[in-house]
């Protein structure tokens, strides 16, 4: 009995044994394959670097103002008695807007005028007699006081009645009118606002580092989406003197043409100033750049070698500076030399060292000038 339980301990051991060696084998063989397997390569998109020259330029954000903008307003209260304008239209300075009424000024100015003109009376027969010594001097004095108070007074009359007509103080864009016929009109309460929109003021901020870059003088360049990507070209014609201290940019005023008044005041636009001589730049597109916290990089296609020492296509990183941007493009003025092929889109995939595939059957945006199509 004890030796068949020995042989059976035996026989089980022995197959135990086996089984295990056969195991270790297989998992050695698998551990081998392991350590020798290739990642297939990576599909990407390549572009040839190329230099060029870019324009010193500085881009910023600015907000377009009018030259000369008012809310025309009543001088003196009175009740609308003609409106002469329609909201929206063009007008020249000196045009009539708004007419208040004077029924009870020229009433008063009929009246005066008749006190003015005996008053006249008087001081000719007062001069006649004191030039004939029949009466004293005090009496001609004040009939030539009282000629003379009563031509001011009917001046007076005069000007509440012209200033009862409201005229445009300028040439200029009229916006929404804000009275009605028959109402009364409070001294100083709105009546439309006017601007001036040829030419038009562009303001903006730059970060006092660079103020000097943006001196009176520069020619810069206006565009807006809204108004159909149009272009205008203007000059910097004054500098805020002072630093805004909680931003520490400097106020920068520019004046531009503006045909047709296509720039409204308020309107956002993108400004560019030229700040300087042109320059050379990789223009690669913004698809090819790896943006991180530690630097700006990208990857170049050559050719590399395995720990076996057998050749394949793969990619390095290099480290690159990036200053300013143009459409899908930006520049990179170090770290990529003309003729290197760099990867364009695909580089949140890679590594340093990948294998590559490249297929540039179809390319990522690189216009410097795109044009947004419509949705």
């Amino acid at each position: 009995m004890a030796k068949r339980m020995i042989l059976m301990l035996a026989v089980a051991a022995t197959l135990l044994g086996g089984l295990g060696f056969v195991k270790f084998r297989q998992i050695k063989t698998a551990v081998a394959q392991g350590a020798g397997f290739q990642p297939p390569p990576t599909a990407v998109t390549t572009i040839v670097a190329k230099q060029e020259k870019w324009p010193a330029t500085l881009n910023v954000i600015g907000t377009a103002a009018a030259v000369q903008g008012v809310t025309v307003s009543a001088d003196l209260p009175g009740t609308v008695a003609r409106i002469a304008f329609d909201s929206g239209k063009a007008v020249n300075a000196g045009d009539v807007l708004v007419e208040l009424d004077t029924r009870q000024e020229r009433a008063q100015l009929a009246a005066m005028e008749a006190q003015r003109d005996l008053a006249h009376i008087n001081f000719a027969r007062m001069k006649q007699l004191v030039d004939e010594g029949v009466i004293a001097r005090t009496e001609y004095d004040n009939a030539t006081a009282q000629q003379k108070a009563t031509d001011a007074q009917v001046g007076e009359i005069r000007a509440t009645i012209a200033r009862k007509t409201i005229r445009a103080p300028f040439s200029g864009i009229l916006g929404i009118r804000q009275v009605n016929l028959g109402q009364y009109l409070s001294a100083g309460e709105a009546i439309v606002p006017l601007q001036s929109l040829n030419p038009i003021y562009v303001n903006f901020g730059v970060p006092q580092q660079t103020a000097a870059q943006a001196r009176v003088g520069r020619t810069l360049r206006v565009s807006s989406n809204d108004v159909g990507g149009l272009t205008f070209v203007g000059r910097v014609t004054a500098l805020d003197s002072v630093v805004n201290e909680a931003t520490r940019n400097v106020q920068v005023q520019a004046t531009l043409a503006n045909p047709g008044g296509k720039l409204r005041p308020g309107m956002f636009v993108q400004v560019e100033i030229t700040t300087g001589a042109d320059r050379p730049v990789i223009a690669l597109p913004t698809s090819a750049i790896n943006y991180a916290p530690y630097g700006d990089s990208v990857y170049v296609v050559s050719d590399l070698k395995d720990p076996s020492g057998k050749t394949y296509r793969g990619v390095r990183q290099e480290f690159v500076k990036v200053e300013g941007s143009r459409g899908d493009q930006v520049a990179v003025v170090s770290g990529v030399k003309p003729g290197d092929e760099v990867v364009s889109s695909g580089v949140f995939k890679l590594r340093n060292g990948a294998a590559v595939q490249v297929n540039n059957k179809v390319q990522p945006g690189n216009n410097p000038a795109p044009k947004p199509e419509d949705s």
